[in-house]
């Protein structure tokens, strides 16, 4: 039997003997594409040489690449666990033609690789093949030697033409082809029809290998144009494989999933290893893990609000199990056991991956229950009461915005004696559904026109030696995102050069500014540069308005960057790889970039970390970066193949797309990065580096943002005025301020307390008085009163006063200040068990456009003080009194 490790070394070495190169996995988090929210196939990270934006070194490459499924328009979340192949990470085998061989090649060798290598039997594959691609079908019959009727034709079954199960296309216009497609039968004992009959979707024939053939260009009509370098695109799932080759039915039967499934079982304490929950737990695991790896850690939108949801999914199963301690993360320890061979970074960032799912356990932990209390309001509702029913979009709401599993609020309803709305909350679900697929794309911004993209060279970036350069040539013109011949004075547009000293926005650095004019255009030819851009990952786009002349494609131009602003931006990039460096060595090497920003008057720099930074911390975070830039080290800058950059201790930066060769930079012996912006000649040019702030941006991500240079003198220099006015105002001098300040603060702190004692008094003597306006209502005490200038705490300290003199009582107070109440409800003695405080409260807060909720006996809340709130309080003797019956 093969094992899955096996099987992708077995892949692997087929392609790389005939002539491939082998590509490593790109991550879960698509470089610089911000049109997909994961890496969804195997072809992401080969889009732009498709599409003749990018050359690589090879015309043929092989990979085992890890994809992820389970957000915008390929979400496979809900069926996870719940059939036999659904996945949300899964790893894609793929071997690649970039104008190289074609059809002949590409399917002799997936034969040769399932029928000689892997030795399936041959009578039991069966394959697709477009309808019109008489070429494809011939290669098959006469050269591979399939009989007719294990060749199926397949047209356009999906309602348009080339909507096709066998033609692909990356997008409506574009590169596209037909496809053959490849399918295992597993047997007459289990039910399904082969493809493009009537019971296709039965699971006797299982697809396991897709070859695309990319030969035309779809033009906007709808035509198709030969491609001049046809190239060959496969994909084949090997979980799927595994299962064929292992010879069991479902892909959560293959051996690296027995493993996976048999440590759930034991955490869980569950002997029934078929449970659909421990399938959950298996396939959760891989996904949270490599999205973690992979720089994504969970928050509550974007990319990490869909890690969060399958992660609470994961613990909602095992909640479902029993388990009510913390356990998913044990999970990462076997994991690394089954897959770290294939993938070391897995094993590599093994604490992190524990850390953060350990750290999301505990919140969720807190989500439940806080999801209770919710819950709690929700029931106590008059309406919910009444139709014993939780409603469907309450339901939805706990689950969406709180991360309270449908289920739990079932289990707890029933045990309240209520109901769930499930079709209510699954007209929600299916809203939401609707919502995130309309929200397909996952962003977007300033795009290029696919027929420039075919048609220039990338810029030439001159901006390392020169911050001004002429003789430009003006290779295209967009305004409005369309091409244009020519613009006038007073357009806005992007204009893209031949070369260019402008550096375009790219890893947090901004872009230049600066100003374009003369050469051709003529000496009053000027235009604005407010931003350069990068266009399709290798074009600069200076954006910004023609302020004089006549400006037209093929053009000359002088180029300018505005060099003090460069400048700044300089020092606040070398400061960030400096702050980077220290921030691993003081907290640790979990410590990695999460986005930054480099401006010309600060840097924002977000890391992974799980708790706020101390003063000392920061203090020494601060203290390592200036003795950097003291010891004036030169920023050393290397070209290199990728591989040689990391074995020379380079870091790379998340969500970054890197090619062949890289540049490097490194600054003394503590910074060494992967780089592409623009930096110092030596540390010491920095001058000076002062931390601003740090502070949380999502779970397990903090935020610091910093000055350096000129503006961090004027940070100080703003600091110290600050300070100066403090001792000012304390009467002192700057020496003195601490001392003076802690002699304030515990004046204050007198004064509080001795008001505290008045107010008490006020309140004791207020609260003797409304005891004698209590009104006996089947001998219970009922007091409502509305009282000034009393807070929250005073109220809740006036009830339990009351609660004590009356004895058997319900008492409501609202304290009104500035048109606002605060209220508070409380139940004792006899009346207790027949009425609730919380219920008393809600039905007082509805009133007066508020809210509320808490315990039967005590409860608090707030809303508008007004006429309503009088009438509110007058009618709690009669809400009272129903109640007590």
């Amino acid at each position: 039997m093969k094992t899955t490790s096996e099987i992708r070394s077995d892949f692997l070495d087929f392609f790389a003997a005939r002539g491939h190169t082998i590509v490593p996995s790109a991550p879960l988090v698509p470089g610089n594409d911000p049109t997909l929210l994961f890496t969804n196939s195997g072809m992401v990270q080969f889009k732009d040489v498709f599409l003749g934006a990018e050359k690589r070194s090879y015309v043929r490459a092989a990979d085992v690449q890890r994809c992820l499924r389970a957000g915008g328009k390929h979400n496979d979340l809900d069926q996870v666990g719940y059939t036999a192949r659904h996945h949300t990470f899964f790893e894609m085998l793929g071997n690649w033609s970039f104008g190289d061989y074609f059809k002949h090649d590409a399917i002799a060798w997936a034969w040769e690789l399932l029928t000689q290598v892997w030795k399936l039997p041959p009578e039991r594959l069966l394959v697709t093949v477009y309808q019109t691609d008489d070429e494809a079908y011939d290669i098959w019959h006469r050269q591979i030697g399939l009989p007719p009727e294990r060749i199926v034709r397949i047209g356009d079954n999906k309602g348009a033409p080339y909507a096709s199960d066998n033609f692909w296309q990356m997008a409506d216009t574009g590169p596209c082809g037909p496809c053959t497609e490849i399918f295992y039968d597993h047997g007459a004992h289990i039910a399904g029809g082969p493809p493009g009959s009537p019971d296709e979707d039965g699971d006797r024939y299982i697809e396991i290998w897709n070859l695309v053939f990319m030969q035309f260009d779809r033009q906007p009509d709808g035509s198709l144009q030969p491609l001049p370098a046809p190239c060959v695109d496969t994909g084949m799932g090997l979980e799927r494989l595994a299962a064929v080759l292992q010879g069991v039915h479902g892909n959560y039967d293959i051996d690296l999933f027995r493993r996976l499934i048999a440590a759930a079982a034991g955490l869980t304490a569950t002997a029934d290893h078929g449970n659909k929950s421990l399938r959950v737990i298996a396939d959760h695991i891989r996904a949270c893990s490599f999205l973690i790896v992979d720089g994504v850690l969970p928050s509550n939108e974007g990319r990490g609000y869909v890690l969060r949801r399958i992660i609470r999914r994961a613990l909602r199963h095992g909640w479902m199990l029993g388990v009510r301690g913390d356990f998913f993360w044990k999970m990462v320890a076997p994991l690394v056991e089954v897959m770290g061979e294939a993938y070391p970074e897995l094993a590599a960032k093994r604490e992190l991956v524990e850390r953060a799912l350990k750290a999301e356990e505990e919140r969720f932990g807190e989500t439940l229950e806080h999801g209770m209390r919710i819950f709690d309001e929700v029931a106590a509702r008059d309406s919910v009461q009444a139709s014993a029913s939780i409603p469907g979009t309450d339901a939805f709401r706990l689950y969406d915005t709180y991360g309270f599993p449908v289920d739990l609020t079932a289990d707890i309803a029933r045990e309240r004696g209520l109901s769930v709305d499930m079709a209510g909350f699954d007209a929600a679900m299916a809203q939401q559904r609707e919502t995130a697929r309309a929200a397909g794309k996952f962003g977007g911004g300033a795009t290029l026109p696919a027929e420039l993209v075919a048609q220039l060279q990338p810029t030439q970036f001159l901006g390392y030696d020169t911050l001004a350069a002429d003789g430009l040539a003006v290779v295209a013109l967009l305004r409005d995102g369309r091409p244009v011949e020519s613009i006038d004075a007073g357009d806005e547009a992007i204009v893209l050069l031949e070369r260019t000293p402008f550096y375009a926005e790219s890893g947090g650095q901004v872009g230049d500014a600066g100003e374009l004019g003369g050469g051709d255009g003529g000496a009053s030819l000027r235009f604005i540069v407010d931003d350069t851009l990068k266009l399709a990952g290798q074009f600069h786009g200076h954006a910004g308005r023609l302020v004089a002349g006549t400006l037209a494609r093929g053009d000359r131009l002088v180029a300018s960057v505005d060099g003090a602003r460069r400048a700044a931006i300089v020092l606040n990039h070398s400061a960030t790889h400096l702050l980077h460096a220290a921030l691993r060595q003081v907290l640790g090497t979990h410590v990695a970039q999460k986005g930054s920003l480099v401006a010309p008057d600060r840097l924002r720099f977000d890391f992974s970390h799980f708790q706020p930074m101390t003063a000392d911390e920061l203090a020494e975070v601060e203290r390592r970066v200036n003795a950097q830039i003291r010891g004036n080290h030169e920023a050393e800058v290397r070209h290199m193949g990728m591989q040689e950059a990391l074995d020379f201790g380079a870091m790379a930066l998340f969500g970054e797309k890197y090619g062949e060769r890289v540049r490097v930079l490194r600054m003394g012996d503590t910074s060494t990065e992967l780089c592409g912006g623009t930096h110092v000649s030596r540390t010491g040019d920095i001058g000076l580096f002062k931390v601003v702030s740090e502070g949380g941006v999502s779970a397990g991500v903090r935020r610091i943002e910093a000055v350096s240079g000129q503006g961090a003198l004027d940070h100080v220099a703003a600091e110290e005025q600050r300070l100066a006015e403090a001792a000012r105002l304390l009467g002192g001098n700057t020496a003195d301020v601490g001392d003076k300040l802690r002699a304030l603060l515990e004046r204050q702190k007198r004064l509080e307390r001795e008001l505290d004692a008045l107010k008490a008094r006020a309140a004791s003597g207020a609260t003797a008085d409304l005891a004698s306006g209590a009104r006996d209502i089947g001998g219970v005490k009922v007091l409502a009163a509305r009282l000034e200038n009393f807070d929250s705490k005073a109220l809740r300290e006036a009830v339990d006063r009351l609660k004590q003199q009356l004895g058997d009582a319900v008492v409501l107070l609202a304290g009104a200040s500035d048109g606002k109440a605060a209220l508070v409800a409380g139940v004792s003695g006899a009346a207790a068990g027949r009425v609730k405080a919380g219920e008393l409260l809600a039905h007082v807060a509805a009133q007066i456009g508020g809210k509320g909720g808490g315990r039967p006996d005590l409860a608090q809340g707030g809303g508008d003080d007004g006429p309503a709130l009088q009438a509110a309080l007058a009618g709690v003797g009669d809400w009272v009194a129903q109640r007590l019956g």
